[in-house]
């Protein structure tokens, strides 16, 4: 059996932090891997701890910037291409619709929840996106990013109205929310 490198991305919808893609090669079958969106942060965590000792992977962080500069879609292909260059295998799958431009690359609607390595692929950039916004937190308390994890949220777009944009705020993100007070 051919080996298979699982690719997905967490945190493309945010308002704010980085975006993080991950490829994943298992080594050995994982019991309990799912859409991280499907688990607990604690199921999460644990998961990530196994997937990290026992698999190859290469983890990318596009940041707030680079989105704002090149757009999301041409940031998610450049993710893509450098995943593909470090993680060499024979077969690769991208969760989603949509391979970017990346010739070759098959894609599947919901493969995290279906394909153990996107399952893994999921966790470890979830609990990557996850982490680094909560150190964010520390950086920038009024924004309180550990509890909305840089969505648009309601108190997240209260934040933003009453301190403004700060360094990791994605400014390409229009809110009808916030187009009255910001721009």
């Amino acid at each position: 059996m051919s080996k298979l490198c699982g690719i997905d991305e967490a945190g493309r919808g945010p308002i704010a932090g980085d975006m993080v893609m991950a490829g994943c090669i298992l080594n050995s079958k994982i019991d309990g891997l799912n859409d991280s969106k499907k688990l607990t942060e604690k199921k999460r965590e644990a998961l990530y701890e196994l997937i990290i000792k026992d698999s190859d992977y290469h983890i990318v962080k596009i940041s707030p910037q680079s989105i704002d500069a090149d757009g999301i879609s041409l940031c998610l292909k450049r993710g893509l291409e450098e995943i593909l260059e470090n993680l060499e295998c024979e077969d690769y799958l991208f969760d989603g619709n949509s391979n970017y431009g990346v010739v070759g690359l098959p894609t599947m609607i919901k493969a995290d929840g279906k394909v153990a390595e996107v399952s893994a692929a999921s966790i470890l950039a979830k609990v990557t996106h996850d982490r680094d916004i909560v150190k964010e937190a520390k950086k920038y308390p009024e924004y309180q990013f550990e509890k909305h994890k840089g969505y648009g949220t309601a108190l997240h777009v209260e934040m933003i109205k009453k301190h403004g944009y700060c360094e990791i705020h994605r400014r390409s993100y229009k809110l009808k929310a916030l187009e009255a007070t910001l721009f």
